[in-house]
């Protein structure tokens, strides 16, 4: 399998953000992106998705939407919809249209930041999914920057805080996120996990004090999207757009921090006697079935079955464990950083299922 990063969920000021496609792509040519994923709120711009290229260096750009009701306040229930063949902002006002709508257009649906805390000091509403009995979305964003950066401002000195110290802020996924996600897959159901950087470059002012809020740059140094794709991409723009949405739809996935630590090389496997899986595969159970970790670095790391650890290794780089139950699993990683243990890496699930 190939490895490529993807920075997901951003804005231009074809909604509210601040910087063009262009913009974006130089930004992410110069840090080393893959695939950045833009997602307007309810516009689907078109005519601006393929590579971009500098050099031999290269950024495949594709453009999806954010969807919610306008006019509902706060605005709840955002969906991302990526890969869609036509804009579905029109089904806004109800999420279960929303998401068939964005599926018949060959698109996928994920919940967009599902726990928003409102921040009243900066003025902003709580802007969470409450509409939790839709079906049929292919996943949810476990973990969502611009979420985590309201639930820590307080007051207005700690917003004037983190926009100076913008390494201080990512910790890890809300647990409550967490544990919903884990919830949805106890059900039985497929629920890819992804990271989105929610980027606006937004700029501010605190008297003579000038910022941007946070640039594309540093939202493409931290919290990203890794997929494994089978092939690697070509350079073929329509080719590889298919190799990107067959990975996410798949969960051949994992959210890492890749500020504190690149976190390129992580892999998630499993054997069993005649299967192989990787993360967001389904395997049976055949007499045992063997994981196997590795970390791009030596850190803490912890296997999780149907939301609970089975087992935590300390200062490893390389973990194996082997199960004769069956479950959902998925790993989570953690690293020291700035003086705290925060979430580095969290992967898809690989399902082990009964022969029976």
């Amino acid at each position: 399998m190939h490895e490529y990063v993807i920075n997901l969920h951003m804005h231009t000021p074809y909604s509210d953000g601040f910087g063009t496609h262009a913009e974006i792509a130089r930004e992410a040519l110069q840090a080393g992106i893959d695939v950045v994923i833009v997602t307007d709120h309810n516009v689907l711009v078109r005519g601006l998705e393929g590579y971009y290229r500098e050099g031999e260096r290269k950024v495949l750009l594709l453009t999806g939407q954010e969807v919610h009701d306008q006019d509902r306040q706060p605005q709840k229930n955002h969906l991302l919809v990526i890969g869609a063949s036509r804009d579905v902002a029109t089904f806004a006002d109800d999420p279960q249209r929303l998401i068939d709508a964005a599926r018949q257009a060959g698109g996928l649906t994920f919940m967009a930041h599902p726990r928003d805390p409102a921040a009243p000091a900066i003025g902003e509403d709580d802007l969470g999914w409450v509409s939790w009995d839709v079906d049929r979305f292919t996943g949810l964003e476990i973990w969502n920057a611009l979420s985590e950066l309201k639930g820590r401002i307080k007051t207005k000195l700690h917003g004037l805080y983190y926009v100076f110290r913008p390494k201080q802020i990512a910790v890890g996924p809300y647990p409550e996120v967490i544990q919903r996600w884990d919830g949805l897959l106890n059900q039985g159901k497929r629920v890819v996990g992804i990271g989105g950087s929610d980027a606006h470059a937004l700029p501010v002012r605190a008297g003579i004090l000038r910022r941007t809020v946070f640039p594309y740059r540093f939202h493409f140094s931290g919290i990203n999207t890794h997929i494994l794709t089978p092939d690697p991409l070509s350079g073929d723009e329509t080719q590889d757009r298919e190799l990107v949405l067959a990975s996410l739809r798949q969960g051949h996935a994992f959210v890492g921090y890749d500020l504190p630590a690149p976190t390129r090389g992580f892999k998630f496997t499993a054997q069993s006697r005649e299967q192989f899986a990787w993360m967001g595969d389904e395997i049976l159970l055949q007499d045992g079935v063997t994981f196997q970790i590795h970390l791009p670095l030596i850190t803490r790391c912890s296997l999780i079955k149907n939301g609970k650890p089975m087992k935590t290794w300390e200062n490893r780089q390389n973990c194996t464990y082997i199960t004769s139950e069956p479950g959902v699993y998925r790993v989570e990683v953690h690293i020291d950083y700035l003086g705290k243990l925060r979430g580095w890496i969290f992967s898809n699930p690989i399902y082990v299922r009964s022969v029976d």
